[in-house]
């Protein structure tokens, strides 16, 4: 694609990568066979083709209009067209630049501004989302069926008392997780247990930097992923962990892209290479691992989502499936799986039409096989996908620690 972008902008480092980015697009449109908003929209501003377009006719001209910021807006960053472009255009890269520029340009109303505030600041602090979501699920019995289901009862953990391993990870806890379902986490040190590895839990690392990254808070991201770097680091340091463990898809789609988020960060810059070689998404690690103590003894019919941050994001595709299905249970068919259920982080919130609409696509075809569970591996599309069904909505790997019961 040929760019003619202004001099001013094309002199800064992001004006630099926007046109490298645009210049490797063939506009061929193979994008729009698998973007989630244009299937339901079906407009070609609300696929990656359009949007790449009104990005570039933004820095071609300077000017980022309301409409722009609408078709930004609606993108669920899913990534699936990167999937499926020939052309390896990083479009998640291109999305960041253009949502910085029409935000500088376009103040949002105060409701939506301090509706982005409160969110940031709310679900990024693991102690005070907590706290306010124990108080709706006191509240819980007493709420419209609707509201009742987007609020996740208290779970009831297993009694559990973890060993010392020679053996030990880290396992990065979430921001939200440890709230909305903590039996994911203590699924994952009980299986861990059972395999000969001690899970270290950090209280000094926190949220991840994803949520705020995606709402254009990039300071803060930035400020999140070196804190979680320097709690890390001394483990790390020592040789003490053999991986940074990462049960949220989600997060560990964005710690893997720590190295390029501090790219102009020369003393980060020299720990990233250690980083990125112990980052490792749960199934990556247990793919290695002798499972064949967790073979079902009740085989189970299941549907797997396939997050998008699992198989467009880092790319993992089949691992989760395959492990499931050597430990007994049978895998259901789920039509069109490379599409996103629409939770996509604050998106079920921000967007809360196209995000329902997505997610009734979605569990269609989820129930398409009749599963008695779904499994999924992260924990927004999991609560998201909770408030639209019956069907029980699991973490894949709670179907394993069920084994050790």
């Amino acid at each position: 694609m040929q760019t003619n972008i202004r001099p001013d902008i094309l002199a800064s480092a992001e004006g630099q990568e926007a046109d490298r980015i645009l210049r490797s697009c063939v506009h061929c449109g193979f994008c729009t066979a698998t973007c989630p908003t244009y299937q339901v929209l079906g407009d070609e501003l609300d696929s990656p083709r359009g949007r790449i377009y009104l990005i570039k006719e933004m820095l071609e001209n300077g000017h980022a209009s309301k409409k722009t910021q609408l078709h930004l807006d609606r993108c669920l960053t899913c990534q699936s067209c990167e999937t499926t472009c020939p052309s390896g255009v990083e479009y998640h890269k291109l999305l960041t630049i253009g949502r910085k520029q029409v935000d500088e340009q376009n103040v949002r109303p105060l409701p939506e501004r301090l509706q982005r505030y409160l969110l940031r600041q709310i679900v990024s602090r693991r102690k005070l989302f907590a706290f306010l979501l124990s108080g709706g699920q006191l509240m819980r019995p007493v709420l419209p069926k609707k509201l009742r289901q987007s609020i996740p009862a208290r779970q009831q953990l297993t009694a559990f008392q973890a060993n010392k391993h020679d053996r030990k990870i880290i396992l990065l806890q979430g921001c939200a997780q440890p709230s909305l379902a903590p039996n994911i986490n203590h699924s994952v040190t009980r299986v861990m247990d059972a395999l000969g590895i001690e899970t270290l839990k950090l209280d000094n690392e926190g949220c991840c930097g994803a949520l705020n990254h995606h709402m254009n808070a990039t300071e803060q991201a930035l400020a999140s992923a070196k804190r979680n770097i320097d709690a890390w680091w001394p483990y790390i340091e020592k040789q003490a962990v053999e991986a940074i463990v990462i049960s949220e898809s989600g997060c560990g789609n964005f710690v893997k892209e720590y190295r390029y988020l501090l790219k102009d960060d020369a003393e980060y810059q020299t720990k990233m290479e250690r980083i990125e070689q112990l980052t490792k998404d749960l199934s990556e690690v247990l793919c290695n691992e002798d499972l064949s103590r967790f073979s079902s003894k009740t085989p189970q019919t299941l549907a797997f989502q396939a997050p998008c941050t699992l198989q467009h994001g880092q790319g993992i595709k089949g691992s989760v499936e395959k492990m499931l299905t050597s430990l007994g249970h049978t895998l259901t068919p789920v039509p069109d799986g490379h599409l996103c259920c629409g939770s996509a982080g604050s998106y079920s919130i921000l967007q809360r039409d196209l995000s329902s609409e997505l997610r009734e696509r979605k569990l269609k075809n989820l129930h398409s096989g009749s599963p008695t569970v779904i499994a999924s591996a992260n924990i927004g599309c999991i609560s998201h996908l909770r408030a639209g069904t019956e069907t029980p909505v699991k973490h894949w790997i709670e179907i394993l620690a069920s084994e050790l019961d």
